[in-house]
């Protein structure tokens, strides 16, 4: 099959179909402000793909205009069952078009006739000249066009048609398409065609007849036809004669529209990059917008100094006030500066990211906006006295970096805080954190990175450390870059987080009060507490880790061997291929799922609902979770020993998720499984210090009441008030039962629904997660609502709430953003709704951990016990401590109150304290 595509082809693009189709197609983007951009996404992206790949000189993108064309005159019910165009995907149709224009691409819209009409008649045009036309489009009408001139390119599926290809895919060459789609007719447009002829019968007639009026001239002919149906077709040709010819006309791209421009005057012109950019910067299409703001002089670009093309936006951000320190003099008077302002931002240039690691090479700073210091202490190639020395700036640095005044601002201060560390100083006085000040007024709406900031919130592109340092395995450490590049991205760095300070406070400032006291009163005092953490670390048994990794070698083996014999043959269980082909080849199971390309899912959730009936997918899955285990756990964290501390060092990331929880990263030490017991063995390698013991204090059930307190059902609160076991009273609600006669049975399922009802579960996914009819299901929530009336209430004022603004609130007012929460698509909607219940009980929950968190710290701080009792981690809703065994009756009961004082519900907050020689006895 020929599918060379010429050079410098003529490109018509189907801006029509490809709109509809990036629509509905994953993944479904919104920007900050909640509004939907996906679409945009899709047909730009296609675009750029286009003019990257054939490099085109004549170019148009065709739009259907609005109104009715000239089909409807022939046919007045066509396209009428078409449902109207969703709003989220109208508000799309004009900045896209506002891009497109930017792009300097032709963009045509003509009244009358659909953009096929438009394209066709081009198309004829080009090929009448001999020009070789290239058509971008989903849409199988336009396949009649195709000839030696035309050929189609499905940029979404990468699909080149040309005439042979157009008889592979459809069964029927180009000049017969129409009769085809006439035959058949189109339900999404309303075209009739012949009653209950599909596309198998369709092929056989046309490729036992080449057309519908040589049918016609001897519709008898058609009984001698091999398909199904034959015989009785004729008398079905004749009775739909007049309805089959309206609808080859209404499938007929028209080829002679009367246009006032040729295929010759739809030349590409110079992008406008100032209106790109907005528009790039209003849709936060970050990496777009990043690319445009790149585009400087070719030695400047190098080192991503300047953008001074005429074709570069002006980002008002300019690099003249920076300057580099190298003396002592000139160092003491700067500081002596920053001790009189309110506040400075503050960074610090390092050789490593690993914040055990790392250490200090200079330290930037900013007083002012516009102004950017670098003073370098430990690059590699300068003499003594062109650098001041470490120990010397870190002495003078010391007294304001501890002083509570001035404040400090920075980005990632966590990172900051630990280098600082290093070399005795503990950073105090902090009044903004830039990536948390981000992460609070939106969770949602983007990274939370300096770039990514300065190009949202500044429109500015700051110099990449990949421009600096360059890629890979030779990228350069910072003590070994050039000052004269290091110098201007360090300033830099330091200018831009102060002016993204002055915007993101004063945006959450005019937004709300609760926001503020989030960032200031939560987030940015966890700093310090997590520092600690994370500094001190957690020990690990390496040698049980080893032994335990022998074991699940063992047991992977035998699992794998067991697979192969359900199989009855040996294949690689890590090929998602090789597993596609035994599952649903060789086995026949069901397909539960498709992969987007079609084929047959293995994914989790399919192997999980298919292990119910089959052993296969069982053995799969235990394999699958041992494997994970050895490699995330047992192998990795004895590698991941520090040297100089014999402990094991996380990193809690504050600003990653949506709810407010912390994640916990290299290694994620809050994903380690309590519920096998190969999981609770990894716990067991979590062993304290000699003369210490590990104590987990647990908040019980703390979502449940805080939907008790949310809800204020009366029925929810009495039981938590009187101490019952929650699971086993909502089961003889339920089940109009005593607590006394309530069966284990029964206080599992009641258990489900009440864990159900907090994720938004539906009577469906309760009826699975029970192996139950889902009328029983229905059965169970119905009567949970009977019940708990006040969670029903709860659960639909919530939802109303959500849908009138957009985003719910937790206890503490930090704001969960619900961009979907009017998606028209009715599973992005219902997964909203679900989000908007759930949220303000898993956001609440966060928050008061973290409330805990800094209520623990100062607890000890008071207590000056700091030897004696130590934070090592946290772990949704647990925090676990090493503390000595000489302390342990003074102290737990103490920090279990502690806890429990962190937030005041209308119910109890119990926290239940475990004590053990490891992780997993504690817990």
């Amino acid at each position: 099959m020929t599918k060379n595509v010429p050079e410098n082809p003529f490109i018509l693009v189907d801006g029509s179909s490809y709109l509809f189709r990036a629509f509905h197609a994953p993944p479904h983007l919104t920007n900050s402000k909640g509004e939907p951009t996906g679409a945009i996404y899709g047909v730009v992206n296609m675009l750029r793909s286009l003019l990257k790949r054939y490099k085109p000189e004549n170019m148009a993108v065709v739009f259907d205009a609005k109104g009715k064309t000239f089909r409807s005159d022939i046919y007045a019910e066509y396209k009428a069952h078409r449902p109207p165009m969703p709003d989220e995907l109208r508000s799309q149709i004009e900045p896209l078009h506002e891009i497109v224009k930017a792009m300097g691409l032709p963009l045509l819209c003509v009244d009358g006739v659909e953009a096929d009409d438009v394209i066709g008649t081009l198309a004829t045009q080009a090929g009448e000249e001999g020009r070789f036309t290239l058509i971008s489009t989903s849409d199988k009408d336009m396949a009649q066009l195709v000839n030696e001139h035309v050929m189609l390119i499905n940029t979404m599926t990468d699909t080149l048609l040309d005439e042979e290809g157009v008889k592979e895919k459809f069964g029927v060459a180009p000049d017969q398409i129409i009769d085809y789609l006439a035959l058949m007719g189109d339900s999404s447009d309303n075209i009739p065609g012949l009653p209950k002829v599909g596309e198998k019968t369709a092929q056989a007639l046309l490729q036992g007849i080449p057309s519908i009026d040589a049918i016609y001239d001897d519709v008898d002919a058609v009984t001698k036809l091999s398909f199904r149906g034959a015989k009785s077709m004729p008398k079905k040709l004749q009775e739909y004669r007049d309805q089959l010819l309206m609808s080859r006309e209404l499938a007929t791209i028209k080829c002679d529209v009367e246009l006032d421009f040729n295929p010759q005057q739809l030349s590409i012109s110079a992008a406008d990059n100032d209106k790109l950019a907005e528009l790039y910067g209003r849709c936060e299409f970050r990496r777009w917008l990043s690319e445009l703001l790149e585009q400087g002089a070719a030695t400047d670009q190098a080192l991503g100094l300047t953008h001074n093309s005429d074709d570069a936006p002006d980002t008002g951000v300019s690099r003249d006030g920076y300057q580099t320190l190298l003396s002592e003099d000139e160092v003491s008077e700067y500081l002596q500066k920053l001790n009189t302002l309110d506040y400075f931002a503050f960074d610090t240039e390092t050789t490593s990211l690993n914040y055990m690691d790392a250490e200090l090479v200079g330290v930037s700073l900013s007083g002012a906006e516009g102004e950017g210091v670098y003073i370098p202490v430990a690059h590699d190639y300068m003499e003594a006295p062109e650098q001041v020395s470490r120990d010397w700036l870190l002495q003078q640095l010391k007294p304001l970096l501890e002083a509570d005044k001035p404040q400090k601002v920075g980005q990632n201060l966590k990172y900051d805080a630990h280098i600082l560390r290093r070399y005795d100083i503990r950073l105090a006085g902090i009044k903004n954190d830039t990536m948390l000040a981000s992460y609070v007024f939106n969770s949602v709406g983007s990274r939370h990175d300096m770039d990514t900031l300065s190009l949202q919130y500044l429109n500015h592109k700051p110099i990449k450390f990949e421009d600096i340092a360059g890629k890979g395995a030779k990228q350069l450490t910072f003590n070994q870059i050039a000052l004269e590049q290091a110098a201007p991205y360090a300033a830099e760095d330091a200018d831009i987080t102060l002016r993204l300070h002055e915007v993101l406070w004063s945006k959450l400032e005019s937004t709300s009060d609760e926001l503020m006291h989030v960032l200031t009163d939560i987030e940015i005092p966890l700093i310090s507490v997590l520092t600690d953490m994370e500094e001190y670390g957690v020990r690990i048994d390496a040698d049980m880790l080893a032994q335990q990794s022998h074991d699940i070698e063992k047991l992977l083996v035998e699992y794998e061997r067991k697979a192969f014999e359900i199989a009855g043959e040996e294949f690689n269980l890590g090929s998602t291929k090789q597993l596609q082909a035994i599952l649903f080849d060789k086995l026949q199971l069901p397909v539960i799922k498709k992969t987007p390309k079609g084929a047959p899912s293995t994914a989790e959730d399919v192997l999980h609902e298919l292990a119910h009936d089959y052993p296969l997918p069982d053995v799969i899955l235990r394999h699958r979770s041992l494997s994970k285990l050895k490699s995330t756990y047992t192998d990795k964290l004895p590698k991941m020993i520090n040297a100089r501390t014999g402990r094991v060092h996380t990193s809690y990331q504050q600003a990653v998720a949506a709810t407010g929880r912390l994640s916990s990263t290299e290694p994620n030490l809050q994903n380690i499984p309590i519920r096998t017991e190969e999981g609770r063995r990894v716990r067991q390698a979590f062993v304290p210090e000699p003369g210490y013991k590990i104590v987990a204090i647990d908040y019980s059930q703390i979502e449940l009441r805080i939907m008790a307190h949310l809800s204020q059902d009366k029925a929810l609160l009495t039981a938590f008030a009187e101490g019952k076991d929650i699971h086993r009273a909502t089961a003889a609600e339920v089940f109009s039962c005593s607590l006394d006669e309530v069966s284990d049975e029964q206080r599992r399922r009641a258990k489900a629904v009440n864990f159900g009802l907090i994720y938004g579960m539906s009577a469906f996914g309760l009826a699975r997660q029970l192996d139950i009819p889902r009328h029983e299901a229905q059965h169970y929530m119905d009567k949970y609502f009977e019940r708990f009336p006040g969670v029903l209430r709860y659960m639909e004022d919530t939802r109303k709430l959500a849908k009138e603004q957009g985003f719910v609130k937790t206890l503490y007012g930090r704001r969960l953003p619900l961009p979907d929460i009017k998606a028209s698509n009715g599973a992005r909607r219902k997964a909203a709704e679900r989000a908007a219940i759930n949220a303000p009980m898993q956001g609440t929950a966060a928050d008061i951990i973290k409330r805990a968190m800094i209520a623990v710290d100062q607890w000890i701080a008071e207590k000056q016990c700091q030897k004696d009792v130590r934070m090592l981690m946290q772990v949704h809703d647990e925090l676990v401590f090493e503390i000595a065994e000489h302390k342990i009756d003074d102290y737990v009961s103490a920090l279990s109150h502690v806890m429990e004082q962190a937030a005041s519900l209308d119910v109890p907050l119990i926290a239940e304290a475990g004590v053990g020689m490891n992780w997993d006895e504690a817990h």
